[in-house]
Formats: C-alpha cells, sequence, structure tokens
C-alpha cells in the first residue's frame, strides 16, 4: 500500500488546515498520527473504513474532523482552531484489517505509513 499525504503549511493561531492522504490497495481503517520535535508520535484521529466510525485524541477532539471519500480511497483531516502545539509533522497509516475504533489508536494497527507533512502554527 502506498500512502501520499498533503496540505500542511504555515498556518496563523486560530486558522485552519486540511490533509489529505491518498492510499492505494485493500482499507479497513486509516489514521493520522504527529510527531512534535524532540516529541514520540502520537494519534490523532482514525476512522474506520466501512462505517466512517471515528475516534480522536482528546487533544484534537472538536476541533479536529476526519472524514474519508471510499470513491478516491481518500482520507481527509480538516483542522481547525489550530493552536501552536498542534505544530508537529503528521503522518497518515493505513490497515487493511478492520478492528474496533479504539484500536486504530495504536501505531501497531497499521500496516503502512505515509511519508509525513509538516503542519507549524504559527503567528
Amino acid at each position: 500500500v502506498q500512502l501520499q499525504a498533503s496540505g500542511g503549511g504555515l498556518v496563523q493561531p486560530g486558522g485552519s488546515l486540511r490533509l489529505s492522504c491518498a492510499a492505494s490497495g485493500r482499507i479497513g481503517g486509516m489514521g493520522w498520527f504527529r510527531q512534535a520535535p524532540e516529541k514520540d508520535r502520537e494519534f490523532v484521529a482514525a476512522i474506520r473504513w466501512a462505517d466512517a466510525g471515528a475516534y480522536y485524541s482528546n487533544s484534537v477532539r472538536g476541533r479536529f474532523t476526519i472524514s474519508r471519500d471510499k470513491a478516491k480511497n481518500t482520507v481527509y483531516l480538516q483542522m481547525n482552531s489550530l493552536k501552536p502545539e498542534d505544530t508537529a509533522v503528521y503522518f497518515c497509516a493505513s490497515s487493511p484489517r478492520s478492528y474496533n475504533i479504539g484500536h486504530y489508536a495504536g501505531s501497531s494497527a497499521y500496516d503502512s505509513w505515509g511519508q509525513g507533512t509538516q503542519v507549524t502554527v504559527s503567528s
């Protein structure tokens, strides 16, 4: 499975960005993770492909929305009310298996990872 993420950039606090990630192959679920400098990679959001069930980390719930377009095999992350602490490299990941939605919060659920896209929130 190949993943291609796009949509990162520089945005002011309170602004919005939308990330996209196109995948090939069978998809059971997809997720977004992020890694800030000198920090561990952390879970952001995940979506189960069959029913669009979604799951979010506490730090982004209510501000970020994950969605998918099955026809395009693409997952999106709409990020609103961005904060400086959202600054990180964002990675998309794909799993061919269908799990309970909470299982997608763990990086071990995924077989394939994208190359990452930088999101910088700064004035």
